[in-house]
Order: structure tokens, then C-alpha cells, then sequence
């Protein structure tokens, strides 16, 4: 049997660090992060560039996702029952709560947001579609570890990173916070990946009964929180829109 092509494991290692929460990365931060000379990284830079897959900002140097890769990401999404199921109702909510929506799926530990709807505002956003989100710091991450909890107990054993002094990095306050997510059917977080940002979520079901993924909003916690809790209204609308996509992907009503 043949062996495996290093090269190409090295592009898909740049790539997935690309995909990364700080998004640009230059030669440097990727040799020091993969350990690998910085004539090879810019070497497989350059290649990836050359098709597309990585963009160089021409101000910074660093590089960023191309094009031709989003698109190809795009074509994936677009296929997912899930997204297709829950366009309507994503757009319904962002409507309802004058927030930001994410759907979210778990990949590798961490949460891909498959779907993303901007704020219905005026305010400068970015598309998050693609974008991998760390599970134990997010609402929509909470909800799918809750779901699975082998998942949970690989990343409590590989550890969890501190983004804020928010952040649940203690393996018992992370089994605690999931029991509770199990228990009421949603999560919450303020401030756990970012210190002005905070984010409500629900599960979405299928016709299996199993978790399929997340939805939720993100936004600023002094609108989506009140006296240290979710807002009642935008949690009912979190809740009663997953479960209209649950609904659509063949659930049993509760």
C-alpha cells in the first residue's frame, strides 16, 4: 500500500491553521506553529497561492484562505440538508432577535459553522461560513459536546485553551456546564471566546433523534443577556427555531 504524501499533509496542515480563528497568518507564525523550516512553509505558500487556495495580503504579507477554496467549501455546504433545511428559519431569526445567526456542526473537536446570517444592521461583518469555533467556548459548542460526550472527553484530555478569563478550562466545571445543557435543552456563554461577545443555542434534532447540529445567535452581552442570564424572549426564539428545523428534518414534534 502506498505511504502518505508529507507534502500534501503539510498544505492541509497550513490550511487547516488558515481556517483558524485569527484567520491571516505570515511565514513565521506558520513554521513556529508546524515546526518546519521557513522555506518550506513559503514554498508550499506559494504553490497553494499559485491555485488559489491562499490570498497574500499585499499590505501585511500574511495569508489568508483563497478564493478557489471558499468556493469549494461553498459547493460542500450547499449539499448539506441541514443548511438547506434551516436557510429559511436562519433568516427568520436573525429577523426576530436583530442578531447574528450561526449553524454549527461538530468537525474534529471543534464547531463548523455551516451556515452564517449577518446581523440585520448596518454594522461592518465578515462571513463566518467555514470557520472553525472552539467547542468548549461557545453556545453552539456547548450544545453538540452535550450531545457527545465521548467528543468532550477527548478535548477535556488533549486540553482546552484559555481565550478569556471566562473561559472554561477545568475538566469538572466543563462536565458540570454539559450535564446542565442536557438537563435544559440549550447553552449560553458571555464573554468565554471574546469579552464583548456572547452567544445563545439550541440542538437541532433529526428524525433519529440525534443531535445534528446547533443553532444560535451571537452578539453584544448586555443585549443578549439580562442580570447575568440569556433574555427570556431571545431564548424562546433560539429554542422554537431549532426546533422548527429539527421539524424539517424529520423530528418528532415535543
Amino acid at each position: 500500500m502506498p505511504g502518505r504524501i508529507q507534502s500534501i499533509e503539510r498544505a492541509a496542515a497550513i490550511l487547516r491553521l488558515l481556517s483558524g480563528r485569527s484567520r491571516q497568518l505570515g511565514v513565521v507564525d506558520l513554521s513556529d506553529e508546524l515546526r518546519l523550516p521557513k522555506g518550506t512553509v513559503h514554498g508550499i505558500l506559494r504553490t497553494l497561492q499559485h491555485v488559489g487556495f491562499v490570498e497574500q495580503d499585499p499590505q501585511t504579507g500574511k495569508y489568508r484562505l483563497g478564493a478557489a477554496l471558499l468556493h469549494m467549501g461553498s459547493s460542500y455546504l450547499d449539499g448539506n440538508e441541514l443548511r438547506t433545511r434551516a436557510l429559511n428559519w436562519s433568516d427568520s431569526l436573525a429577523a426576530r432577535t436583530q442578531e447574528e445567526v450561526r449553524l454549527g456542526t461538530l468537525h474534529e473537536g471543534r464547531v463548523l459553522i455551516v451556515h452564517h446570517v449577518f446581523r440585520p444592521d448596518d454594522s461592518l461583518q465578515t462571513l463566518d461560513v467555514g470557520t472553525l469555533l472552539p467547542a468548549h467556548a461557545t453556545a453552539l459548542g456547548k450544545v453538540l459536546l452535550a450531545s457527545h460526550p465521548h467528543v468532550a472527553e477527548e478535548l477535556i484530555e488533549a486540553g482546552m485553551p484559555r481565550y478569556t478569563e471566562m473561559t472554561i478550562t477545568d475538566p469538572d466545571r466543563l462536565r458540570r456546564e454539559l450535564e446542565r445543557v442536557r438537563e435544559r435543552g440549550w447553552a449560553a456563554e458571555a464573554g468565554e471566546l471574546d469579552p464583548l461577545r456572547a452567544s445563545i443555542g439550541a440542538p437541532i434534532t433529526d428524525r433519529t433523534g440525534r443531535t445534528a447540529g446547533a443553532m444560535g445567535i451571537f452578539g453584544a452581552p448586555q443585549r443578549l443577556f439580562t442580570s447575568g442570564a440569556p433574555r427570556p424572549e431571545l431564548l424562546t426564539h433560539v429554542r422554537e427555531h431549532a426546533r422548527a428545523v429539527s421539524h424539517e428534518l424529520g423530528a418528532i414534534p415535543w
